[in-house]
């Protein structure tokens, strides 16, 4: 199956979003019987998730829209091409004082990378390296909840208290691990990723990142979370201060 049209803020990363967005044709498709000897909160995350005869979805491509904190909250859209454990590309456009800020974050072929310019010319931010790569695999562990069909990838254990579960994931010869609270009904209500980084100009290190889930939608038989808070410093007293993003889910096409 080939792969989706590049949104014009990745068109420089234009292989690795085909290499992501390339999805193979399931061979099976999901029943109940799968998550029987998982942990009980993933068991119910997963069964409410994904519907029976579902097929087992290896990438999906997100549209979204919503709020980023650059300075002041500032309106933006995006497009995801997501592949757990593979990785990711993010493209979107904001605005700033009226002019677009446009770019990517991405994981991909092992390397992270972040670019993003000013009216398309002039350069806002642009890094890579191990540090980049690291945080954006903490980010990655997390947002598998939005492929929940990949959960066979993935090692699940107990987590904190009996509605939490820690999802782990082999990235680039990494674990990186994030807990997933689940409600009495499957729903998600959130995740927490103790995530590589250096948020507010601290030193690197592991801080913890959080996703709270408000609301949530189907897509050909996957229900994700399609309203989100997220930010650094989550579960402490600096969580406003570190909150950063809040998005829409407006569309998902698995492949």
């Amino acid at each position: 199956m080939t792969g989706s049209s590049v949104p014009r803020a990745a068109r420089s990363v234009r292989r690795e979003w085909d290499l992501l967005s390339s999805g193979t044709q399931p061979l099976e498709v999901f029943d109940p019987s799968m998550v029987a000897r998982l942990p009980e909160p993933a068991r119910r995350w997963l069964v409410h998730a994904i519907a029976p005869g579902t097929p087992l979805w290896q990438t999906v491509e997100l549209s979204m829209r919503g709020e980023i904190r650059l300075g002041a909250w500032r309106p933006f859209v995006a497009r995801q091409v997501l592949a757990p454990p593979r990785g990711f590309v993010w493209a979107a456009t904001a605005r700033f004082l009226g002019i677009p800020v446009t770019g990517f974050d991405r994981l991909s072929s092992g390397s992270g990378q972040m670019r993003w310019r000013l009216g398309g010319l002039v350069p806002v931010v642009s890094a890579t390296g191990p540090d980049v790569t690291r945080s954006a695999a903490g980010r990655l562990a997390g947002e598998m909840v939005l492929v929940p069909t990949t959960f066979r990838a993935a090692t699940w254990t107990p987590g904190s208290d009996e509605d939490r579960v820690v999802v782990t994931w082999r990235i680039d010869g990494r674990d990186e691990s994030a807990e997933l609270q689940v409600g009495q009904d499957g729903r998600l209500l959130g995740i927490v990723v103790q995530r590589w980084g250096n948020p507010g100009g601290a030193p690197f290190g592991r801080y913890p990142f959080g996703v709270a889930i408000e609301a949530e939608q189907t897509f050909t038989g996957v229900t994700v979370g399609s309203v989100l808070r997220a930010g650094w410093w989550w579960g402490t007293a600096r969580q406003p201060e570190g909150e950063f993003f809040r998005a829409r889910i407006t569309g998902a096409t698995f492949r």
